[in-house]
């Protein structure tokens, strides 16, 4: 940390959480993972992490910081407890043989096939709704058209997440 009083950084909106200061978790176990451990300044910026995880039933646990002291013991017991990094035995001719080389590729993703060109909207939601807010008809031609641009729209937001590294496409990218 930067700051001698600094404990961590919220995970939402990155300001301070000082030591001995109180914080919220969400109560929903994988938030509060040992690699995860999400921690949020106020409840609002808890709130803020909601529409991302998708989590069907949360709410914020109030909690305190740990002391600067209690923090340092156990990060000093973490580094004492975590296993030395070993190093493998090298062979007896090491000298004389060369080093073995072993290529790793990636598994290669299974690429779906291009979808069908089916209508993406329930076209009787569409219909009533034009009904509702104007009390016209609607074509079916326009159920085909409508389809067609929202594919285009959802190829640009996958673009999108995929310049930005994710795998998740988020309403942003609309």
């Amino acid at each position: 940390m930067t700051d001698e009083l600094t404990w961590r950084r919220c995970s939402s909106c990155k300001r301070e959480i000082r030591f001995q200061a109180t914080y919220w978790v969400c109560n929903v176990s994988t938030c509060n993972r040992k690699r995860t451990g999400l921690v949020f300044c106020t409840t609002s910026c808890w709130d803020a992490h909601l529409p991302t995880m998708n989590h069907r039933e949360a709410w914020a646990e109030e909690r305190r910081a740990p002391t600067r002291e209690a923090f340092l013991r156990e990060q000093a017991e973490q580094r004492a407890s975590a296993p030395a990094p070993q190093r493998p035995a090298a062979p007896a001719q090491a000298a004389k043989a060369e080093p073995t080389r072993t290529l790793v590729r990636p598994a290669a993703v299974p690429r779906e096939p291009d979808p069908p060109d089916e209508i993406l909207v329930v076209v009787s939601k569409l219909k009533a709704y034009v009904r509702a807010k104007s009390g016209m008809n609607t074509s079916d031609a326009v159920a085909e058209l409508l389809s067609e641009r929202l594919r285009r729209l959802c190829d640009d937001a996958i673009r999108s997440a995929q310049r930005d590294g994710r795998r998740t496409v988020l309403d942003r990218d609309f």
